[in-house]
């Protein structure tokens, strides 16, 4: 008699093969960053879900943050981390912090996609001009060294997805003087996204994707339209921090991108979950022309 969790296993794959067909080729941008990368056994979850991606035929670009990490150092440093609007007050001591965390964390983060048998290479926006940014100005407020991108080169990654690697990317830039500055990971990641064309923009965060009802978590929406998604944020169902989010993907999807996703980071493998099985596990936001693979009638 065959055990039934087998029997499970197989139907799994079953479920994915769709979709494994769907998206072979496609290039995937995730966006790795929140409480999740202060744990290393939900940062090799996430690494060995790239690698699997990368093995069956994806092409995957991975965009880290650091934020938690940063803010740690920051204050050992002596400094008491300061935010405007979401956004860190990036002074020069922090920009140097914030450089040397974010380094560390792309080479570790390389090394573990190296030790599953997937080439993988650190870049930064520094690297071959990647990513140009000037001097962000929100409502007119000096934050310090935090960078608004304005072009993104695609030579450099495209010729490393060409390559058959894995880019593993800090969000760090620099304006046409030279001058470094921190990126914001999700701005970063969603530009990355929009120059590619990429067919999928993931953001693995510290919530479980988007409420239909204010912090009720049983109330997360499978697939959303971006009409939709706008609508939650006129009637304020969508508030606080996700504004922006939920913007971001709005204005990533209306680039061309074909869905962006958002999922809960510290949920092991919620990246093959969301991809790979029928109804998901976070919210996947996209335009009218997309089809829905979930409705609840199914």
């Amino acid at each position: 008699m065959v055990d039934q969790k087998i029997l499970d296993k197989a139907g799994v794959l079953i479920e994915a093969l769709p979709y494994i067909s769907r998206f072979r080729n496609n290039i995937i941008v995730v966006k790795y960053g929140g409480s999740a990368m202060l744990r290393k056994e939900l940062e090799r979850n996430v690494v060995e879900d790239v690698a699997l991606l990368k093995l069956i035929g994806f092409r995957p670009i991975l965009v880290h943050g650091g934020g938690k990490k940063i803010s740690e150092w920051v204050k050992r440093a002596g400094i008491e981390p300061r935010f405007y609007n979401g956004l860190r007050i990036t002074d020069a001591d922090t920009l140097e912090i914030a450089h040397m965390v974010l380094s560390k964390a792309n080479s570790d983060l390389v090394m573990m996609a190296q030790s599953l048998g997937v080439n993988a290479v650190g870049i930064s926006g520094i690297d071959g001009g990647f990513m140009t940014v000037e001097k962000k100005m929100p409502e007119g407020h000096d934050i310090g060294f935090v960078g608004e991108i304005t072009n993104i080169d695609t030579q450099l990654i495209t010729s490393l997805l060409d390559e058959d690697l894995i880019p593993i990317v800090y969000p760090i830039g620099h304006d046409e003087n030279g001058q470094f500055y921190n990126i914001n990971g999700d701005h970063a990641a969603a530009a990355i996204a929009q120059a590619l064309v990429a067919d999928k923009l993931v953001y693995l965060t510290d919530t479980e994707g988007v409420y239909e009802q204010p912090d009720d978590p049983s109330s997360v929406v499978s697939e959303l339209y971006i009409d939709d998604a706008k609508k939650l944020i006129e009637c304020g169902n969508i508030r606080g921090g996700m504004i922006p989010k939920v913007q971001n993907c709005i204005d990533t999807i209306e680039a061309g991108v074909k869905r962006v996703h958002i999922l809960d980071g510290s949920l092991p493998h919620s990246l093959l979950l969301e991809i790979f099985t029928d109804s998901g596990v976070g919210t996947a936001i996209m335009s009218r022309d997309e089809t829905r693979y979930f409705t609840e009638e199914e």
